[in-house]
């Protein structure tokens, strides 16, 4: 940097004059930070605001869910996590399954990819639990960090091992290639520029997303941070989506 020219105050001054704002911008940053985190305030809902279809994501942590009621919150479709890894089964995921599918609702499954399996078992996990049953939307599979791996991320060619033969297992037995959810850090390490049949579910809960390869996503998780009645789990907030498109196009991607 350049430094500044021309007569500069005493070092104590400065410091005096600028502690008082540092002091006010810091407490307004912890209770905007404060008013987030709760849910009272959510930057992205007036961005969300401008998209037809909402949605939902849920597990086993939403508890028992009342789908009549939940239906009935102004969203169109719901995601239900249904497996992970090679031999994990969600607890809630039949019931889950059954109440949703008894609604109005357009409703998938999502599977929570594993990098210590292969892609070839994770998708036998999901096909032997997941009915394919025409007019439900495409699965899903979950490509983020988790446990350590937040620290030390496996390698692209580790990802992708796994990954490829999953999404060819999953496209070959539900007819219509399977919808890929991930983080912006995991897109860009292993998605960007590559998977190009493969819709794309974008998490950004701070800001509107943005891919660095200029693709157009399909679903974006919003929030994780809101409430909705119609469930009481142990996880008090429920994730929010929107769809890119009409409730005609997403309809457009269930399976025939």
């Amino acid at each position: 940097m350049t430094p500044p020219t021309g007569p500069q105050p005493p070092p104590r001054l400065t410091r005096r004059r600028r502690w008082p704002w540092a002091a006010g911008a810091a407490a307004a940053a912890a209770v905007l930070a404060l008013l987030v985190w709760s849910g009272v305030l959510w930057p992205n809902r007036l961005a969300a605001a401008g998209y037809e279809v909402r949605g939902i994501d849920v597990s086993r942590y939403q508890g028992t869910i009342d789908w009549d009621v939940l239906a009935q919150q102004d969203i169109g479709f719901a995601y239900i996590k249904a497996t992970e890894g090679s031999s994990h089964v969600d607890e809630r995921f039949e019931a889950n399954w059954a109440g949703a599918t008894s609604t109005s609702l357009l409703v998938g499954a999502y599977h929570f990819m594993s990098f210590e399996s292969s892609g070839e078992t994770q998708a036998q996990s999901v096909v032997d639990h997941v009915p394919a049953t025409p007019g439900t939307l495409p699965p899903v599979v979950d490509l983020e960090y988790y446990g350590g791996y937040f620290d030390d991320p496996p390698t692209a060619d580790t990802v992708r091992d796994i990954l490829d033969p999953l999404l060819v297992g999953l496209g070959q037995h539900y007819g219509v290639p399977p919808v890929i959810y991930t983080t912006e850090d995991a897109y860009d390490a292993y998605v960007r520029d590559a998977y190009p049949d493969n819709p794309i579910w974008i998490r950004s809960v701070a800001t509107p997303p943005s891919l660095p390869d200029g693709r157009e996503w399909a679903f974006w998780q919003y929030s994780n941070r809101d409430r909705l009645p119609g469930y009481d789990g142990a996880e008090q907030y429920i994730d929010l989506n929107v769809f890119a498109g009409a409730l005609g196009e997403l309809e457009a991607l269930t399976i025939p």
